[in-house]
C-alpha cells in the first residue's frame, strides 16, 4: 500500500487504487478508488472531519462478509483492523472493544479472565464493528445478546454512545442512526470458570474445522438461514453441492459458503451465488437473503455478471 504525502492534520496511511481482494477473505474483487487506515479513534475523527459529504464511505475489518465486484469501489474505505484496535474493561464485567478487534480475540480475552457469555465469537471471522452491523452469531450465540452500549461516529467524525435500546435487533440485522457507523461495543460478561469457557471456545474451534472449509478462500456463510430451515440444507438438497462458475464453487464441505476454488473474479461469485439463490427458490420456493455484503462497480468486460 503505498502512503500519499499530506500536510493534513490526520496521521494515518492513505492510499489509492487499493486491491481489495488483498482484504477480502474471498481472495477476489477489484480495487478501490481510496483506503485510510487511521492510527486510532481520534485520527480517524480528523480523517472524517475533513472529508467531502457526499464520499461513499465502505468500513472494512477482515473482510469476511465483502464482495468488491471487479469494477472496484468509487469512494473510501474505512480498514478499521489494525487500527481500531483498543481493548479496555471499564469494570469486573463490561469490556470496551473497538471495531476493529477480532472476534476471536475477544472470546480469548474474556474467556481467560474465567468470564463467559461471548464464547461464539470464536467461531466468527471477523471484527466487532462488522459483528455488530449484522448481529453476527455462531454455535447457537448472537453478538447484541451481550452489547450493553455502543460508540458510533458520522461522516463529519462527531463520536456518540449509544444504549442498545436504542437499536433494532433481529436475525442477522441491525437497524439504528442512519448515517452512523460502530466504531466501539460495550459488551456485559458473566462469571465463569476460565478452563471451561476456554475449553468450550477449543471445542467450537474443532466442530468448526470439521464441518466448514476453513483451508479455503470465502466469506462464512452465504445465506441467512430461513426461519425453522438451514440454507446449507436447502443448497444441498436442490443439488448445488460442489456446482462451479469459474473458479467459484459450493464448498463440497459446507453448502451455504461459496469458496474461491482458484483464482476466482467477484462475478464468478456472484453471478454464482445468483444461481443458487434462484435453483433453491425454483425447487424449494424459498428466497435465500444473502448474509454478503456485495458493493462497487461491475467490470466493463463482465458488466453482464453485475447484479444490484
Amino acid at each position: 500500500m503505498m502512503a500519499a504525502q499530506t500536510t493534513q492534520p490526520w496521521r494515518g496511511e492513505l492510499s489509492y487504487d487499493e486491491p481489495m481482494a488483498r482484504h477480502s477473505s474471498w481472495r477476489a474483487g477489484g480495487a478501490a478508488r481510496r483506503c485510510y487506515k487511521p492510527v486510532d479513534l481520534a485520527d480517524l475523527c480528523d480523517f472524517l472531519h475533513d472529508l467531502a459529504p457526499d464520499e461513499p464511505l465502505l468500513w472494512v475489518g477482515l473482510g469476511s462478509n465483502l464482495l468488491v465486484r471487479d469494477g472496484g469501489f468509487p469512494g473510501t474505505v474505512i480498514f478499521t483492523f489494525g487500527a481500531l484496535t483498543a481493548l479496555e474493561w471499564l469494570d469486573d464485567y463490561t469490556l470496551r472493544v473497538e471495531a476493529g478487534v477480532s472476534c476471536a480475540r475477544v472470546a480469548r480475552e474474556t474467556s481467560r479472565r474465567g468470564l463467559t457469555g461471548v464464547e461464539f465469537l470464536a467461531g466468527i471471522p471477523g471484527t466487532m464493528g462488522g459483528a455488530l452491523a449484522m448481529n453476527a452469531g455462531a454455535f447457537g450465540g448472537e453478538t447484541w445478546s451481550r452489547v450493553a452500549a455502543v460508540e458510533t461516529i458520522d461522516r463529519h467524525g462527531r463520536l456518540q454512545r449509544r444504549d442498545a435500546t436504542e437499536f433494532e435487533v433481529g436475525y442477522r440485522t441491525v437497524t439504528g442512526v442512519h448515517g452512523e457507523w460502530f466504531v466501539a461495543a460495550h459488551l456485559r460478561l458473566e462469571p465463569g470458570d476460565a478452563e471451561a469457557a476456554q475449553r468450550r471456545i477449543r471445542d467450537l474451534l474443532d466442530r468448526r474445522g470439521a464441518s466448514q472449509p476453513t483451508q479455503q478462500y470465502s466469506c462464512g456463510s452465504v445465506f441467512r438461514n430461513p426461519p425453522g430451515d438451514y440454507a446449507a440444507r436447502l443448497i444441498e438438497a436442490a443439488g448445488l453441492k460442489g456446482k462451479r462458475l469459474g473458479g467459484a464453487q459450493v464448498s463440497e464441505k459446507h453448502a451455504n459458503f461459496i469458496v474461491n476454488a482458484g483464482n476466482a473474479s467477484a462475478a464468478d461469485i456472484e453471478t454464482l451465488l445468483l444461481q443458487v439463490q434462484a435453483e433453491v427458490a425454483r425447487v424449494h420456493k424459498v428466497h435465500l437473503e444473502p448474509e454478503v455484503h456485495i458493493v462497487g462497480e461491475p467490470a466493463a468486460a463482465t458488466g453482464a455478471h453485475g447484479h444490484e
